[in-house]
């Protein structure tokens, strides 16, 4: 069974920095696309970045240029650097990944790690 499982969630000052992590385990062949999800307290959830199997990385307009996708292919993670953050950047942050196995591409969702931005 293939599993996400995110880490790295805190409670951060306002112009702060923090680093999520996400590791998938299981039998798979391989991963493409991975990316980062959050869910603000009474929102929808919002997609943040995104990163193919290869270098090409994407980003929502909110966070270009504070957050940093990038994966270890070796290592099957992908990693979400944030720096500068805001108040409204606090949200329940989730792994997504398009994970081929036995031949069919899924999409599986990590279980969520909080992020608190608050003085």
């Amino acid at each position: 069974q293939v599993q996400l499982v995110e880490s790295g969630g805190d409670l951060v000052q306002p112009g702060g920095s923090l680093r999520l992590s996400c590791a998938a385990s299981g039998s798979f062949s391989r991963i493409n696309f991975m990316r980062w999800y959050r869910q603000a307290p009474g929102k929808e959830r919002e997609w943040v970045a995104a990163i193919t199997s290869g270098v090409y990385t994407n980003y929502a307009d909110s966070v270009k240029g504070r957050f940093t996708i990038s994966r270890d292919n070796a290592k099957n993670t992908v990693s979400l650097q944030m720096n500068s953050l805001k108040p409204e950047d606090t949200a329940v942050y989730y792994c997504n990944a398009d994970i081929l196995v036995q031949g069919a591409t899924y999409t599986y969702w990590g279980q969520g790690t909080q992020v608190t931005v608050s003085s």
